[in-house]
């Protein structure tokens, strides 16, 4: 497909998910709060949002703003957040970036890439959920589900992983105001149908436009 091929299809991909996803919600319960969302994003990493908001529930109530999680004792951090899996490094992270927060940037959520970056545990898809959800950017959070998802759909090789050039590519192909809240819709498509698992493709509403059932 030529590039303006794949912008079409792309275009078509955002209707058909807004039809069966009207509501495109972040399906971590951050409650409108950016730290709480910026610590939640380091959780989910290689964990379900449903843990994440699971263990959130008691993290908030023991430390429930940036100020307390700066000072709080890390023992305490890593005994709540184990069931996130890779608990000594979440925990240390969650509790220097709130730390930084508070210290460098007054407590308040910086909004812009380079400066998001510079925050421990930070990488491009939690600073573009970020930037996204927070700040109404043009953002492409470049999940598990975005990435195999649009392979499957012709945008890049199947076979390419790699998020950061997936964001670029995906920034060529989708409106910038559309980035975000289609990256919420894709989620929920991957857990609902197109899963790493096997995708169900009979009735699928992007079956028409995917490479991946063109090619089964």
């Amino acid at each position: 497909m030529t590039k303006r091929e794949k912008r079409e299809r792309m275009l078509t991909v955002i209707e058909r998910l807004k039809a069966v996803y009207p509501d495109a919600e972040c399906a971590l319960l951050y409650n409108g709060d950016p730290w709480r969302l910026l610590v939640m994003g380091r959780l989910s990493a290689q964990c379900t949002d449903k843990r994440v908001n699971e263990v959130s529930e008691e993290l908030f109530t023991v430390f429930p703003n940036a100020e307390a999680m700066a000072e709080g004792d890390i023992s305490e951090i890593e005994r709540i957040v184990k069931p996130c899996g890779l608990y000594r490094m979440k925990a240390a992270n969650i509790r220097d970036a709130s730390r930084m927060l508070v210290e460098h940037f007054g407590g308040e959520l910086p909004d812009n890439m380079y400066e998001l970056l510079t925050l421990p545990g930070v990488g491009r898809k939690i600073a573009n959920l970020l930037l996204g959800d927070i700040f109404k950017l043009p953002a492409i959070v470049c999940d598990t589900h975005m990435i195999r998802i649009c392979g499957r759909l012709g945008m890049y090789k199947e076979s390419l992983k790699d998020p950061t050039k997936i964001e670029f590519i995906l920034k060529e192909l989708v409106p910038p105001e559309e980035g975000s809240d289609l990256c919420h819709r894709v989620v929920l498509f991957g857990r609902d149908r197109c899963s790493a698992r096997g995708p169900v493709c009979e009735g699928c509403p992007l079956a028409d436009v995917c490479e991946h059932v063109k090619r089964g």
